[in-house]
């Protein structure tokens, strides 16, 4: 008849063994003796994310110190849930250890997922997925931008200051926006009316007026 000791370890290598199964080879399970010196491993699934085996005394990070300092420790029955490892070869791992204590025995259950792939990954896809601006408003800018050249080639040639201008000089300047086809873009009328210091009201008056003289095309965008 097996003893409550051969039970807890035989459940211990069972839970172990199928954790490490459903998180695949990223995943060490083990399972320490902590009531022997140094915690020797005992039971040990994807060791190779350790490079440690049945009998190991070594820990996580690849020595003994933390395993000294555990056996110093009042806490040395302390569960420790979720911590991140970073191993000497600069691995990235999430560690959890599991305390189990009976009369006669003290085993303790160590779940180690290595995520540094996982975790390089991001940061290809955070580069892959990173954009710039949006594609509207690139657009809309190389479009202002264009309006700025027309508008400016178009005052010097009138040659008059926006706050000088009459309205004479204003139609005479709207016929040029039009040559130029300045009213082909977007929210032009508010541009030039801010650019004059008039109402949009007044721009599609001027721009009217000339209409009916034929001075301009009829293209104009609101």
């Amino acid at each position: 008849m097996s003893t409550m000791k051969e039970y807890v370890l035989d459940f211990l290598k069972r839970e172990a063994a199928g954790i490490a199964e459903i998180f695949g080879s990223s995943c060490e399970t083990l399972i320490h003796d902590m009531s022997l010196p140094g915690f020797p491993v005992i039971a040990i699934y994807n060791g190779h994310i350790s490079g440690r085996q049945t009998g190991s005394v070594t820990d996580i990070y690849g020595g003994t110190t933390a395993s000294k300092t555990l056996a110093n420790a009042p806490s040395a029955a302390r569960d420790f849930v979720n911590t991140m490892v970073l191993t000497r070869d600069q691995r990235q791992i999430k560690s959890s250890t599991f305390n189990f204590i009976g009369e006669g025995y003290h085993y303790a259950l160590g779940i180690n997922f290595d995520y540094t792939a996982l975790n390089n990954a991001l940061y290809t896809l955070g580069g892959l997925t990173a954009a710039g601006d949006t594609l509207v408003h690139k657009m809309t800018e190389e479009s202002t931008h264009q309006l700025d050249e027309i508008f400016r080639e178009c005052m010097d040639l009138t040659g008059i200051p926006a706050e000088s201008m009459k309205k004479a000089d204003r139609l005479r300047l709207i016929v040029l926006l039009d040559q130029r086809h300045a009213f082909d873009f977007q929210k032009c009328v508010t541009y030039i009316s801010e650019k004059l210091h008039v109402s949009r009201y007044t721009i599609y008056n001027y721009y009217h007026e000339l209409e009916d003289q034929h001075l301009v095309s009829g293209a104009i965008k609101k």
